[in-house]
């Protein structure tokens, strides 16, 4: 089971460190179908592992200007309390519901995937109506191609209110489905902001670790309910993983790995509804 564990975190750390997210709804189901964890459980452990695999991968990425630590820390600060209301959440609702609602938050994310991914979609335009010079950076780095406006004046209200809404959903996704929310983070840092799709995953990884520590400050009440034997041999292939995916993202075509972990992410959301509703 130790070398499953640490097989199975090799293979999240990959994901993460390519594509700066995405980890938790891999960590999730494998830890409830091929590890045996409960949901609660597995929520928890997931929390761990991605905030841990998430922090490795801001470390790697401290020099040059890969993270925007202004953004960074203002999207963690709201993540926090929407985290700790997730977790309360999480600890009164059945594992079916949250299976199910897993199952939904994955769906969302490989549709949005396979949109962004779609070809011709029109690049995004700098300042002067330039292309802009963001360098690919993993599968997320198709959100580029999603043509945004300079924001005006008159935007700006409008842009903080997105800022606002998406770090507090990430928060609660985060302390609720044990996700770190990479996926919803990245496209919203370079379409809302323009940041530039190598810094963006930089700073969802910090955005990932800070809302991982908010939600397991939250849980420190109760028991944790957490296999070690399982725990530390996923983390710590899963920090490998994160290192290794990073260089993995710099070789491969970004609508190669967006098309790919799109359809797994439909994979797992399916066998996870179904097995929830007890078809199978």
């Amino acid at each position: 089971m130790t070398v499953l564990a640490a097989a199975l975190g090799l293979v999240m750390g990959l994901v993460v460190g390519a594509l700066g997210g995405g980890g938790g709804v891999l960590t999730v189901p494998l830890l409830v179908y091929l590890l045996g964890f409960t949901a609660q459980s597995a929520t928890t452990s997931s929390i761990v592992i991605v905030g841990i695999t998430a922090l490795a991968g801001t470390l790697a990425r401290l020099r040059g200007d890969r993270i925007d630590w202004r953004t960074g820390l203002t999207f963690g600060a709201l993540g926090v309390p929407a985290a700790f209301l997730g977790t309360l959440l999480n600890r009164h609702v059945d594992q079916r519901v949250l299976l199910l609602a897993f199952a939904a938050v994955t769906a969302l994310a490989a549709a949005a995937m396979l949109v962004d991914g779609r070809p011709g979609r029109p690049t995004t335009t700098g300042p002067a109506g330039e292309p802009s010079s963001a360098p690919p950076g993993g599968a997320v780095s198709t959100a580029v191609r999603m043509a945004v406006p300079v924001p005006t004046r008159r935007r700006r209200l409008g842009t903080a209110a997105k800022i606002v809404l998406s770090g507090l959903v990430v928060g609660f996704m985060t302390g609720f489905l044990g996700v770190g929310g990479g996926f919803l983070v990245v496209p919203a840092l370079v379409i809302v902001l323009r940041m530039p799709v190598s810094q963006a995953v930089g700073t969802s990884l910090l955005i990932i670790s800070l809302n991982a520590v908010s939600s397991m400050a939250s849980r420190l009440g109760a028991p944790l309910d957490l296999d070690w034997r399982i725990v530390v041999p996923f983390t710590l292939l899963a920090v490998v993983g994160s290192v290794l995916g990073k260089r993995v993202a710099e070789r491969l075509s970004g609508n190669a790995l967006t098309r790919s972990f799109a359809l797994m992410l439909l994979l797992v959301g399916g066998v996870v509804a179904v097995r929830a509703l007890g078809i199978l």
